[in-house]
């Protein structure tokens, strides 16, 4: 087998196993507030955000193409297979890693972050795309405050309109109304995250010669969105403990504002073909709409835990995967 064959299939096994690890790393993000609060029994909740997740991966590009070429311009880079090779591995590494330890980082952090480093490492600082990277940046950066901020107002609206009605009535109308926004999260999930993949994968065809453009072809919507099917199925039980109970106590209501703030951004995001962060829109939504129900009901060490992998993880991949590259090249 040509060498530089052998190479391609290797990348794109490699971004089919991190859209895999997204799936499961991230099931979390759309359902984790309707488990905790029994609007939907787990293993239904997983399945339909797996069928969910497919439906959003596939009728949505846009991101994809950002991904592929606003970090590094693929038809300059006379490595580039091997420079994606390092980014994926290291992306992997700190997935497994984060979802071992239950902790809800952002798998698009680790990717946006390790090609950044495998470039910088693999091909050289003027390779880098510093505007395109730092744009990308400022995405995952203000989108958790807009999530926190819609939250937050989604809650306090809720709180004035069913002041004087019962909890438990409420509570009984938005656990069912929970089943619509869990699916709704979960569809913007793919429209956004299952993107990263197809962006890594059409970057490789093009670094290869197989294309001449950014267009993702449509086995690769089909594999990917698969791939992140596919891990969505198996879910992933530690990090849905931690979004679901220990940021604060979610009741019906509560699940219900956090699901549709964070789905409202994510798909915003995605209409301007911006990655963002699933794991820090709905997390930050979820501290929004804790502290409008009250703000000490907020475990902020939990919170704070969170923000710190949030802080720590581009830098951390960064370096990794320019160790990475080094290492293997």
């Amino acid at each position: 087998m040509d060498t530089s064959l052998l190479i391609i299939l290797i990348v794109i096994v490699l971004a089919l196993g991190f859209d895999f690890i997204n799936g499961f790393h991230d099931t979390a993000n759309a359902i984790a507030t309707s488990v905790s609060t029994r609007a939907l029994k787990p293993r239904t909740a997983i399945m339909m955000a797996a069928v969910m997740n497919f439906l959003g991966a596939i009728l949505f590009t846009g991101v994809a193409k950002t991904i592929g070429g606003s970090v590094a311009d693929p038809a300059k880079l006379d490595n580039g297979l091997e420079v994606l090779i390092a980014t994926l591995l290291s992306a992997i590494i700190w997935n497994l890693i984060t979802w071992w330890f239950g902790i809800p980082s952002s798998s698009s952090h680790a990717l946006i972050g390790s090609l950044a480093g495998a470039v910088y490492v693999g091909a050289g600082p003027d390779k880098l795309n510093w505007s395109g990277f730092t744009t990308i940046v400022e995405g995952l950066v203000f989108s958790p405050l807009i999530a926190f901020a819609i939250g937050y107002i989604v809650m306090l609206v809720l709180k004035w309109i069913f002041a004087r009605r019962s909890p438990h009535t409420v509570n009984k109308g938005f656990r069912s109304l929970q089943i619509v926004t869990a699916a709704l999260q979960s569809f913007t999930h793919g429209t956004n995250d299952a993107q990263k993949a197809m962006g890594i994968i059409t970057f490789a065809l093009v670094t290869a010669d197989f294309q001449d453009h950014m267009e993702v072809p449509l086995w690769v919507k089909l594999a990917a969105a698969t791939a992140m099917a596919l891990g969505t199925s198996i879910g992933g039980w530690k990090i849905i403990k931690t979004m679901g109970t220990k940021i604060f106590k979610i009741e019906p209501i509560n699940g219900f504002a956090a699901d549709i703030s964070a789905a409202s951004v994510i798909f915003g995001a995605t209409l301007f073909h911006l990655p963002v962060s699933t794991t820090h829109a709905i997390t930050s939504a979820i501290l929004g709409v804790g502290s409008a129900k009250r703000f000490s009901a907020v475990r902020w060490s939990m919170a704070g835990r969170i923000v710190i992998a949030w802080v720590i993880t581009i830098p951390i991949v960064f370096i990794m995967a320019g160790a990475i590259y080094k290492l293997l090249f």
